[in-house]
């Protein structure tokens, strides 16, 4: 049995591959359930700009953006130009970030954080259909559904908010050049972070 499991697993690992989200490609569709226990899909939210932002709230790397407001600034201010912030929490039971939609609600409001809404992926098949490798892991979506930007939220891969003044903002960037309807320059970018605490 274990071995048939395994050979299941290498078979599936290309797919996986294959799946994964590709820049200027029709971005993965999916349905979802909100941290409120009400079903989000991105057939929802067609002619909007998304914004989806892997997170785990014990991820050093998380807390050096929210603990300096740069998270949430970057929430606040897509949201002011009409485009859907999506938190997406697809830490396993049992492992690091893990939380329910309670949780997940008190999280935000003492961070003053301001997504529209946080994804529950507890079995981990958005982060996996979508590939998504670290917390945080950021990904924007076009209006038309293609996927004009995905990887860091900016360009100095350390746990040190004092970083981030000095560091390129590419998802800021991203966010401008698909409101001006211009291609991301670099819109594909290595995503730094804790590992995303998939189920083993």
């Amino acid at each position: 049995m274990m071995i048939r499991r395994t050979l299941l697993a290498l078979l599936l690992a290309p797919a996986l591959a294959q799946a994964a989200a590709t820049v200027e490609a029709p971005a993965p569709t999916f349905s979802a359930t909100t941290a409120e226990g009400k079903p989000l899909s991105l057939a929802d939210l067609k002619g909007k700009t998304v914004v989806l932002e892997w997170t785990n709230h014990d991820c050093p790397y998380v807390k050096k953006h929210y603990s300096s407001g740069n998270m949430q600034s970057q929430q606040k201010d897509a949201a002011a130009q009409g485009v859907v912030w999506l938190q997406v929490v697809s830490s396993a039971p049992g492992q690091q970030g893990h939380v329910d939609g309670a949780t997940a609600r008190k999280l935000n409001s003492e961070r003053g954080a301001a997504p529209m809404a946080t994804l529950l992926d507890p079995k981990g098949e958005l982060g996996k259909l979508y590939g998504a490798q670290t917390t945080p892991h950021m990904y924007v979506i076009k209006p038309d559904g293609t996927l004009a930007y995905k990887g860091g939220i900016d360009s100095i891969a350390t746990a040190d908010k004092a970083d981030i003044a000095k560091a390129e903002p590419y998802v800021t960037e991203a966010l401008a050049a698909v409101a001006a309807g211009r291609k991301v320059e670099k819109a594909s970018t290595r995503p730094y972070g804790c590992s995303v605490k998939y189920a083993s």
